[in-house]
C-alpha cells in the first residue's frame, strides 16, 4: 500500500471516532492498534485517498485482507461487494440484535460472513462491552 501521511491517518481516525467501521468496537477496547484499511485494495485499482480509507480493527482487517466481495451463499448465490463505509450507511446494512450483528442486505451478509462478525468470541466480546456501556461505538449514533 502507498504511504499514508500523518494528516490522512488523523483524518481517517477522527472521521471514525476511533471505532472500527465494520464491527463498531472502539479502539480503546482492544489490545492492538487499529489499521487504516483501503476499502478497495490497490491491486483492485483502489487509491490511497480519504474516500477509499477506513479505520479497521485488526480482526476485521485480517479477515478482510484485500477482498472486495464474496459469494452471498444465503441469498442469491452471486458475488457481492462488501459493505463500503465511505459510500454506505452501516444501519442500512446491519442491525444489532442483542450482541449479534444481523445483516439486512446482500452486502451485509457477505460482510458478516467474510469478516466473521458473529464468531462466538466476537459476540461474547460485544456482550461484555454492552454490559459495561462500551458498545456500540459513539460514532454509531452519528449516522
Amino acid at each position: 500500500m502507498t504511504y499514508i501521511t500523518v494528516a490522512l491517518r488523523r483524518e481517517v481516525v477522527n472521521r471514525s471516532g476511533g471505532c472500527c467501521e465494520y464491527c463498531r468496537v472502539h479502539q480503546r477496547n482492544r489490545m492492538f492498534p487499529y489499521e487504516i484499511d483501503p476499502i478497495i485494495a490497490e491491486k483492485h485499482g483502489g487509491a490511497t485517498v480519504s474516500e477509499n480509507l477506513c479505520l479497521s480493527c485488526y480482526l476485521c482487517n485480517g479477515f478482510k485482507g484485500s477482498d472486495i466481495g464474496s459469494v452471498d451463499w444465503v441469498g442469491s448465490g452471486t458475488i457481492t461487494f462488501l459493505f463500503n463505509p465511505r459510500q454506505e450507511v452501516w444501519t442500512e446494512h446491519f442491525r444489532l440484535v442483542d450482541a449479534e450483528i444481523e445483516p439486512l442486505t446482500p452486502e451485509g451478509r457477505v460482510t458478516v460472513f467474510l469478516l466473521r462478525l458473529n464468531a462466538l468470541e466476537r459476540i461474547t466480546e460485544r456482550e461484555l462491552l454492552i454490559e459495561i456501556g462500551q458498545y456500540p461505538c459513539e460514532s454509531f449514533y452519528r449516522e
